[in-house]
């Protein structure tokens, strides 16, 4: 079962802002009233090491001390609230769990996801307050797939509304017109072959890498308005639209931008060799 993150941090922030405004309206001030009669029956409260300073202190933390609860929730909420501004908004780190963006990211590269790139939306909720920018053909996007609606994932832009895709003999065509792919490398692993070759996409130049020895799947398909069409750069061995359809608008989470880090496993060390931008 996958944990709704985003969820939890909602409720974290709201829970101990909302404990802290309660405590501050009606609880605080009773307190407060307390602390001012233990003063004036103990005058000489402000005298360290005083019976007087003692006495009071002693009433204070019987009668006027601030519940537990208030207290981790005065300590938490600033934190919680930094990080549900910098994670909903701003950027989010991923991880990424599979091989479908190989040679571009590997499995265990940590990643940054700018958040606010395509537009502003309500955690959660995921609906936009604040157009900004549309997504481009080569860009990495993280989205919720049609088929998983709480599960992230991550592909590379491929066709964009209106656009006709269509793959065959593992080329790409975006509408009638072929991308073109240099051949950089060939290898093989176990039984597989392997061909990497430089594709340009849009704007962008990026690695991708096909299985030879694996037949071939052509398909064509019109994009639709207000979908995207998503493609794994590791051809032979990515789940995308190509598995289970178009991406809608309202489930993009923003763009890929940076490599941060990369861990294999638990107990391995971590490793910076491949931080650095997305291409």
């Amino acid at each position: 079962m996958d944990i709704d993150f985003p969820l939890i941090l909602v409720i974290l922030v709201f829970g101990s802002g909302l404990i802290w405004l309660l405590d501050a309206l009606f609880l605080a001030p009773g307190r407060r009233r307390v602390a001012a009669r233990l003063q004036s029956q103990h005058p000489g409260w402000k005298q360290e090491g005083s019976a007087a300073a003692a006495d009071y202190h002693a009433g204070l933390a019987e009668a006027a001390s601030e519940p537990v609860v208030v207290e981790y929730a005065k300590s938490f909420f600033p934190v919680l609230l930094v990080v549900f501004v910098l994670r909903s908004f701003l950027v989010e780190p991923f991880q990424i769990p599979s091989s479908s963006m190989v040679p571009t990211l590997q499995v265990g590269d940590y990643i940054l996801v700018n958040k606010f790139t395509y537009g502003i939306r309500l955690p959660v909720l995921r609906t936009k307050v604040l157009e900004l920018n549309e997504p481009q053909r080569g860009d990495v996007m993280v989205f919720f797939p049609p088929h998983m609606n709480d599960t992230y994932f991550i592909k590379r832009v491929v066709g964009l509304p209106g656009d006709v895709i269509t793959y065959r003999n593992k080329q790409l065509f975006v509408n009638g017109k072929l991308v073109a792919s240099d051949p950089l490398a060939e290898f093989t692993e176990g039984t597989a072959r392997y061909s990497v070759g430089l594709e340009m996409l849009g704007e962008t130049s990026h690695l991708v890498q096909v299985n030879t020895a694996r037949p071939a799947l052509d398909f064509s398909v019109v994009v639709t308005p207000g979908h995207y069409f998503m493609m794994g750069d590791n051809r032979d061995n990515s789940s995308d639209s190509r598995v289970w359809g178009l991406v809608p608008e309202k489930d993009i989470v923003g763009k890929a931008f940076a490599v941060w880090m990369h861990w294999d496993a638990l107990f391995s060390i971590p490793s910076f060799d491949r931080v650095g931008l997305i291409e």
